[in-house]
């Protein structure tokens, strides 16, 4: 079982748990629909989509709205803090949420009792708490852009609040260098996904592949496409693949699938979730040298 974590932009969505299913443009789950275009409906959305290309059973959603309050933060983290043992996951992927860093730790508290502990990956305010809570080594895999690698490299940034200096002073030049000290100084997940112009995938300390190819400009102003390669490796390791190559297959879906788009400012990330079966089927053979995942 796969669970996929995170809030919508909603004021009065309630807590829904359940197997998720695409009907047209919306995400449904426990009979409630929710866009699959926003934040956490993207990263759901391109899980979604590959988990169904491979043929693995639906993935389960754990959402609920929030838009600053914090309720449906608590309520989500509640919900699973409660039942991760009951439910035995394999794997979780945390999104959006308000970086609560007291919630995070009665997760791991929750989470290291599990009979057979889960794949956690994290990405976003789930990050951030972790970070800030001291418990980025309890993750998998992180997925930072280069102004949230700053925060994680940051050891004077113990709360995420830090976050806002670190909006607007990233540097992604500087990321290969924050990507060594987030790793010497314990605020890194075992692998760490760094989303930007240049993808980094990098484990203790050693990045093990820069991914800048194809290039597609058009991509960077499109909202949802950091959420896609969240969606993405999560559903390629609930799929089967090792988290490097994941990884790396997730930058290079993405990238791909945005090139097959022909993306103009005005394209909607559903157009690019919606080439990632064609991107499977097309190239996954010829970048992992074996063809067998496509008979599964």
């Amino acid at each position: 079982m796969m669970i996929l974590f995170g809030t919508l932009p909603y004021n009065d969505f309630p807590l829904t748990f359940g197997q998720v299913s695409r009907e047209g443009d919306y995400l449904k789950a426990d009979g409630r629909e929710f866009s699959r275009t926003q934040g956490t409906g993207a990263m759901i959305s391109a899980a979604l989509a590959i988990a169904t290309h491979f043929k693995e059973e639906p993935p389960y959603v754990l959402v609920a709205g929030d838009i600053g309050g914090g309720n449906g933060t608590r309520d989500i983290y509640q919900y699973l803090t409660e039942r991760v043992g009951e439910l035995a996951p394999d794997f979780i992927a945390m999104h959006y949420s308000l970086p609560i860093m007291a919630l995070m730790r009665k997760f791991i508290e929750a989470v290291q009792r599990c009979e057979k502990r889960p794949f956690l990956i994290a990405d976003a305010g789930a990050m951030y708490a972790a970070k800030g809570a001291g418990l980025s080594g309890e993750f998998d895999i992180f997925t930072p852009d280069p102004s949230e690698m700053a925060f994680l490299a940051d050891p004077q940034a113990t709360h995420p609040a830090y976050i806002a200096k670190h909006l607007f002073e990233c540097d992604a030049s500087l990321v290969p260098q924050q990507i060594a000290e987030a790793f010497r100084s314990g605020s890194a997940a075992k692998l760490l996904l760094v989303k930007g112009k240049t993808d980094y995938v990098a484990q203790g300390g050693e990045i093990l592949h820069a991914v800048n190819e194809p290039d597609v400009p058009h991509l960077e102003p499109i909202g949802g496409t950091g959420d896609t390669i969240t969606g993405l490796v999560s559903g390629l390791v609930y799929a089967g693949l090792a988290p490097k190559d994941a990884a790396v297959f997730a930058c290079r879906t993405n990238r791909t699938a945005g090139k097959l788009a022909e993306p103009n400012p005005a394209t909607k990330v559903k157009e690019i979730i919606d080439q990632f079966p064609r991107v499977a089927k097309e190239y996954y053979c010829s970048w992992s040298g074996v063809c067998y995942m496509d008979d599964k």
